[in-house]
């Protein structure tokens, strides 16, 4: 199995020619709605196992990355007064070249007949709406795709046994067939694709930087249940 990594919301930049869209908007691209703090360190430390890895710096708030084409919030309140040209031009710089190289790797990967572990990185924030978030880590999965559910079930296992104290739940704080880029690419590759989001609670981030005790106990984890990895293959 091979293990692709990917991070959607690893950064908050703006490209210098959108920067007026964000005009007195810094503490909102500062905050969890600009990208997800901290989940670009814990993606660095497990791209080290990973076969393939991307990330995206720009910001969710210019295009969403991780919606499909479809959903309301592909845009923000930030960019979805552009003009239909001017939509088509960012998710033609932006938005398709991110996922389509992605796919792409997931397609030949498939077609040399190994099998896919699609690991998508994000992180929470504690509180949302004034209510607390009652999860350290939430694996977000499809319940009906067995091969999903097994490898979830097998991380929390491994997760607990490098830290009991660790509250890890299933599809929490988000649905796992919520619109999102796993949802799209379970449809396009039925089988020998499994895609799971690692969504961790932001409390265990500062500064952009995940803690190193979680980094390293989903590191250990992952390693662990990862059938075949970079680094045992070397």
């Amino acid at each position: 199995m091979r293990l692709i990594l990917t991070c959607e919301h690893a950064g908050n930049g703006v490209p210098k020619e959108y920067r007026h869209l964000f005009t007195g908007a810094r503490k909102i691209l500062d905050s969890h709605r600009g990208y997800d703090p901290g989940a670009l360190d814990l993606f660095k430390e497990l791209r080290k196992i990973a076969f393939f890895d991307k990330f995206h710096t720009v910001s969710r708030l210019l295009v969403e990355p991780n919606r499909s084409l479809h959903h309301p919030q592909l845009f923000s309140e930030f960019s979805r007064d552009l003009t239909e040209p001017e939509k088509a031009k960012l998710l033609e710089k932006f938005y398709f070249p991110y996922r389509d190289s992605v796919e792409e790797e997931i397609r030949e990967t498939i077609s040399g007949e190994e099998e896919v572990l699609h690991l998508s990185v994000h992180t929470f924030t504690p509180v949302l709406a004034g209510q607390v978030r009652n999860a350290d880590i939430g694996l977000l999965y499809d319940p009906k795709r067995a091969g999903e559910k097994e490898f979830c079930t097998a991380f929390k296992k491994a997760i607990g046994d490098q830290d009991p104290d660790l509250q890890v739940r299933f599809n929490y704080p988000y649905r796992g067939t919520a619109d999102g880029f796993t949802t799209f690419l379970r449809k396009k590759f039925w089988q020998n694709y499994c895609g799971i989001e690692i969504e961790v609670n932001q409390k265990f981030t500062k500064r952009n930087l995940m803690n190193n005790p979680i980094k390293n106990t989903i590191f250990k984890a992952l390693s662990e249940v990862l059938p075949c990895s970079k680094s045992s293959e070397e």
